[in-house]
Formats: structure tokens, C-alpha cells, sequence
């Protein structure tokens, strides 16, 4: 029997522990290393050659995407499935048709099922797999689907009211609804059409479309007033261009 040696690359300590807990299950699997960030996986891999990685798309350092790249540019070829805890259009992204992944929470069966198809015979390469990636990215953003009280909602992204995030989430307001996502908002700004959103500052988007008005405080900054009543403060540069484009 042939021995797959598997390498893990996932921040969140239980689904970690969970994925390594699965790998023992599987005879032919045998676990490597488990890495929680990108580039302690990225150095990993190089040191220790492994056959198959399950790597997280989102990790503190390298994204999981970004390890794949480098990986891809040095000539290293392992099986690589992903697993995100988005469904695969929630940037209109991963339709992942060159390669599985494995969406959150999965099960057992989900998992053994991806294993089996990434390791089988004829399985696309890494370099099609960042190809595919690549050209999903580019694509412009029409629609979100988010995840809420064990339902999914699809939100159209011109439904958009405005985006807010801290350092680990983002929050998309729509219709009076508020949906969390685990996603830097830099994602969403790459894919929204410039001609309707506008980033007021690092951490906040809006929909132009649902901004009532802009009046300027005692710093000479705008504040921004949405429909629901929500008010941002846009960072100077952003005000300022704001006012010179003003008529």
C-alpha cells in the first residue's frame, strides 16, 4: 500500500485538530506536520516534500492561495486541497472545477470523497489549479452568498448598502440585515465595481447608490450619511477627493 504523507495548513486549532483526527482514519494517509499560519506552511512544505497539503484559504500571513503561488514558481508539485469556511461564490471566486475543496464545516465522508479525487490518477496540477484561481479572481463580483443561521442568503452585490470590517471579519449591510463574514475587505474592494462603491477609509466600503449625504465636520473631513442612518467619517484623502469631484 502506497502512503500518502499529508501536510495540514489551518489556523483554527479545532478544525485542525479535527482534520488531523480524520487523516489518522485513512491507512494511506500519514500526517507530516500541522502548520497554522502561510508561511510556517510554505517552509514546511519545502523542508518536509509532502504528498498532499489540505491547506485554509484564509491564514495569518500567506493566504493559502499565496502559498500555492510561491510553491507553484519553485517547481514544488504536491496535491493541494483547499478548505474555506465560505461557499465557493461568496466573492464569485472559487468554482474550483480544476481541483476540490472542502467548504466548512464538512463531514467525514466530504472529506474522504476530496482526498480520493485529489489523489486519483490524471488529477489537474498545482499550476492549473493557481491558473483556475487566478481567473475566477479577475472576474467582477455580481453576487455574495452568505451564511446565517444555518441558512444561505444570496445578496446581489449592487444590493450592497455598505461594507465594515475589523482585522479578522466583515460585515455586509443589505436591507437592513447585517451578514458577518470571514473575509478581509480588501478581498471585496477588488472585485466591486469602482464606479458605485468607494472605500472611505481601511476599514469601511460604501454603495454610493445608498448614500443620502456628505457634510463636512469640524476637521474639514466628510461624514457620510447612509439611508438606514449610519454616518462614516471618510479619511481626509478620500474627503478630499470627494469634494473636488463635487460640482
Amino acid at each position: 500500500m502506497t502512503t500518502t504523507r499529508v501536510l495540514i495548513a489551518e489556523d483554527e486549532p479545532l478544525a485542525a485538530e479535527a482534520l488531523a483526527a480524520w487523516v489518522a482514519q485513512i491507512p494511506q494517509l500519514q500526517l507530516v506536520a500541522i502548520c497554522a499560519d502561510g508561511d510556517s506552511a510554505l517552509a514546511q512544505i519545502r523542508a518536509l516534500q509532502p504528498d498532499l497539503v489540505l491547506m485554509d484559504i484564509h491564514m495569518p500571513g500567506r493566504t493559502g492561495l499565496q502559498v500555492v503561488k510561491a510553491l507553484v514558481a519553485e517547481g514544488l508539485r504536491p496535491t493541494v486541497i483547499f478548505t474555506t469556511a465560505y461557499d465557493e461564490h461568496a466573492l464569485a471566486a472559487f468554482e474550483l472545477h480544476a481541483l476540490d475543496y472542502l467548504l466548512k464545516p464538512f463531514s467525514f465522508e466530504r472529506f474522504s470523497e476530496a482526498v480520493a479525487h485529489a489523489l486519483q490518477a490524471g488529477a489537474p496540477s498545482l499550476a492549473e489549479t493557481v491558473d483556475a484561481l487566478q481567473q475566477r479572481e479577475a472576474e467582477p463580483l455580481t453576487r455574495v452568498l452568505v451564511r446565517d443561521q444555518g441558512k444561505i442568503f444570496p445578496i446581489q452585490a449592487e444590493a450592497i448598502e455598505y461594507l465594515r470590517s475589523d482585522t479578522k471579519y466583515t460585515a455586509l449591510v443589505s436591507r437592513g440585515r447585517s451578514f458577518l463574514v470571514r473575509l478581509p475587505i480588501s478581498s471585496f474592494e477588488q472585485r466591486l465595481d469602482p464606479a458605485r462603491f468607494l472605500r472611505l477609509h481601511r476599514s469601511c466600503i460604501v454603495n454610493l447608490d445608498f448614500v443620502d449625504a456628505m457634510t463636512p465636520d469640524a476637521s474639514s473631513q466628510l461624514v457620510v450619511q447612509m439611508r438606514d442612518g449610519t454616518q462614516i467619517t471618510a479619511n481626509r484623502e478620500v474627503s478630499k477627493m470627494l469634494r473636488d469631484r463635487a460640482i
